[in-house]
């Protein structure tokens, strides 16, 4: 048996990671971010800027070829906040529900809801050759937090098509993993990494 090309995730969040997992699972051997890298600084200005950082910084500390992935919601009621701050919109060190209760203030009394997530996937080997993917997901931010599942912005974001082709009324947090990885931002960003990594 042909062995499975190994990359090094460079993602500490284990709910990332473990989405990751999930859509790389028979492709890739997904391999855990080594133990005492320090954390990145995120200063790159763009999702392609921080996902290259961070996988450049796990490519040099682990020798082999890394991932990493920076995603940002873009509302357009809020012109297109909170976008590369999208994880940190609270402030530094913020909880998830912190920057859910921020959102759902900063759009009190929005007359359109629409949003999207944007996620870019970036692959890098130590011969310095890289890929990059990205992966979108319109939708709407809902008026009030939905479903239990999940993470982040979930319970917030309502994806405008479901995974039946079907238009939408859940959250990302009503749906299922499986569900949720077909339709998601990171979810197709993954799944372009797959067809990609397969032309490389």
């Amino acid at each position: 048996m042909i062995p499975l090309p190994q990359l090094v995730c460079a993602s500490a969040n284990q709910h990332k990671v473990a989405e990751i997992a999930a859509i790389l699972e028979g492709v890739v051997d997904l391999l855990p971010r080594p133990d005492g890298v320090p954390d990145v600084v995120e200063d790159a200005g763009s999702l392609e800027g921080n996902a290259r950082l961070k996988a450049q910084a796990i490519c040099t500390a682990s020798g082999l070829p890394a991932v990493s992935d920076d995603t940002g919601l873009f509302v357009n009621a809020l012109d297109g906040e909170p976008g590369v701050d999208t994880a940190y919109y609270a402030g530094p060190g913020a909880t998830y529900a912190q920057n859910r209760a921020k959102l759902l203030s900063a759009m009190a009394g929005a007359t359109t809801r629409a949003a999207h997530f944007r996620t870019a996937v970036m692959v890098v080997w130590p011969d310095g050759r890289e890929l990059s993917v990205e992966g979108v997901c319109a939708g709407s931010i809902a008026t009030e937090e939905r479903g239990e599942r999940g993470f982040g912005y979930d319970p917030l974001f309502i994806p405008a098509v479901g995974a039946d082709g079907a238009a939408n009324l859940r959250t990302f947090s009503q749906m299922s993993d499986e569900e949720k990885n077909v339709i998601s931002h990171r979810g197709r960003a993954f799944t372009a990494l797959v067809v990609a990594l397969s032309r490389a």
